[in-house]
């Protein structure tokens, strides 16, 4: 097991597995299930998926497909996308995951979340916190897929979703996604110093360099996206995972 942990975050439209740029249009990939497969054999360390439509499209989430993904997968898993209340909360967790990603209902309807916190351990709960660079140097937060703008300081923010009783912050730079040129790392570590629960940094990951670059900042673990179903920026569809040698000292 590497000592940081180095998670594949999959996006999901319904049942597809697809890959956004800067929360905006989105690429087919692929099977999530044949996805899974191949993750299974590259061990890596757990996966997350977010249905990056279901909130906007007020849509609940596809139990049967996470049914599926479970069944299939040997790692730890998270999911978020569609979960409003604490019954769909409870109803994945018991059919094998082991988080739930929440965002947008972290602004809507909090006692959700910490509902869960409650019920099943913070451990189980992981708040997804949306953010893009202003004109002026500072971060202004986002919800439902980014589209809509929140009146939070992002630092009193994530310091009031610890309080909530959120285990784990998936910190996801907007203006990064898909861009494969590196973590905002100035973003990382102002996060990491306000909060003592574990961040997972999210968005612009290019290269094993890094990856390291984001655990030097500060960050308890990092989250793959174009990285691990491509085979370099601007080709084709590749499902893959940086080898353990290259890692080591990670």
């Amino acid at each position: 097991m590497l000592q940081s942990r180095i998670i594949p975050c999959l996006q999901l439209v319904g049942e597809s597995l697809v890959k956004a740029v800067k929360f905006d249009k989105f690429n087919y990939i692929g099977d999530p299930i044949n996805t899974v497969r191949i993750f299974n054999e590259l061990e890596v360390d757990e996966l997350c998926f977010l249905d990056i439509r279901a909130t906007i499209e007020n849509r609940t989430p596809n139990i049967e497909i996470l049914k599926n993904i479970a069944n299939e997968c040997f790692m730890p898993l998270s999911y978020g996308g569609g979960v409003t209340n604490i019954d769909t909360a409870l109803q994945i967790l018991s059919i094998g995951f082991e988080k739930i990603v929440f965002n947008s209902v972290c602004y809507t309807n909090p006692s959700v979340v910490a509902q869960l916190a409650n019920h099943s351990g913070v451990q189980s709960v992981i708040a997804s916190v949306d953010v893009k660079k202003t004109l002026f140097g500072g971060y202004q937060v986002y919800s439902h897929s980014g589209k809509t703008k929140q009146n939070k300081n992002l630092m009193d923010w994530v310091q009031e979703l610890e309080q909530l009783g959120v285990g784990e912050i998936l910190l996801t730079a907007m203006d990064k996604e898909a861009t494969w040129s590196g973590f905002d790392l100035e973003l990382i570590k102002k996060i990491t110093d306000k909060v003592s629960i574990p961040v997972v940094a999210n968005a612009g990951a290019g290269s094993v360099q890094h990856i390291k670059q984001a655990i030097a900042a500060g960050a308890s673990a990092v989250a793959l996206g174009s990285m691990v179903v491509y085979q370099q920026k601007g080709m084709g569809v590749l499902v893959n995972f940086p080898d353990k040698e290259q890692l080591k000292d990670i």
